[in-house]
This record gives structure tokens, C-alpha cells and sequence, in this order.
């Protein structure tokens, strides 16, 4: 009987074709998360006022720990913030989809969806491991990190 032969698992993301497709696909589907969370944020380019009423909000019934985040580093840098966020959400969604820096992008996506979610201070709390864009959005940038690199169809190679 001959021997079987092994199939090496050594080239790019993970070992296989495959694995890099997917995690492709995997970006292409989280730029496509950004690019709706950007569109949606829009406004703030030209009215600050709506992100403070959501900081407001957020603010109410939160942990003291929250609490300080949002009066000490959110609210004072609404202004900033405000203008920010759209342009990194929508930036984070080019660089995902086409293919472009999907390592940079995604770390900093990572730190970006962190960044929300302490401010709501749900990332403190039980429904956290139940928000659609806590955990599973967290884990996908994550991977993304560690194996974005060499994927198929991008506009650059890293």
C-alpha cells in the first residue's frame, strides 16, 4: 500500500489557501461593518452635540469606573472625537475591504471598538458577551492581527 502524502501547512495565514481566504473574507465582512457604522456617523463631522448626548446617556447608571472615563477622557475630547471616529471608522473599512495595511487596521479598529465599549461600560457587564459587536467583532479583529498578513486579493502584500 503506498504511503499517503502530507500536505504541508506552512504557507501564508495559517498554514493554508483556505485559512487565508477566509480570513479574506473575514476582513472584507468587518470593513463592511465599518463602512455602515461610518455612514451612520456622518453627522458628527458637522455636530459634535450628537456624540455628547450619547456620552450622556451612556453616562447615566454607570459604573463609577465609567463614569470617570466619560466625564475625564470622552466628554472633554468630544470636539476631537467627534470628527475622529467617522473618519477612523470609515478609514478602518477602506483599508479592510481593499485589502491595505489589514494588520495596522485591524489593531487599531481593535482599540477603537474597545474604546466604545468601555465608554458605554458595557465591556464591564454580562450583555457585553451577548452584543453582535462585542465579542464576535473583537475576536475577528484579533484575528486579523495575527494572521491579516499575505492574504489573497489585496492592494498590498506585508
Amino acid at each position: 500500500m503506498p504511503a499517503t502524502p502530507v500536505r504541508s501547512r506552512s504557507s501564508g495565514a495559517g498554514g493554508s489557501a483556505a485559512a487565508a481566504l477566509g480570513l479574506r473574507l473575514l476582513a472584507v465582512m468587518l470593513g463592511v461593518f465599518f463602512l455602515s457604522m461610518g455612514l451612520n456617523k456622518l453627522a458628527w463631522l458637522t455636530d459634535g452635540d450628537i456624540l455628547m448626548q450619547k456620552l450622556q446617556v451612556f453616562l447615566k447608571g454607570a459604573s463609577p469606573a465609567t463614569q470617570w472615563y466619560i466625564e475625564t477622557v470622552a466628554m472633554p475630547g468630544v470636539p476631537l472625537f467627534a470628527r475622529i471616529v467617522p473618519i477612523a471608522e470609515l478609514s478602518t473599512a477602506v483599508a479592510l475591504i481593499v485589502g491595505f495595511w489589514t494588520r495596522l487596521a485591524a489593531t487599531l479598529a481593535l482599540f477603537m471598538v474597545l474604546n466604545f465599549h468601555v465608554a458605554t461600560g458595557e465591556i464591564f457587564s454580562r450583555a457585553f458577551l451577548l452584543d453582535g459587536a462585542g465579542p464576535p467583532v473583537l475576536g475577528a479583529l484579533m484575528a486579523l492581527m495575527i494572521g491579516g498578513g499575505k492574504l489573497p486579493w489585496t492592494a498590498s502584500k506585508q
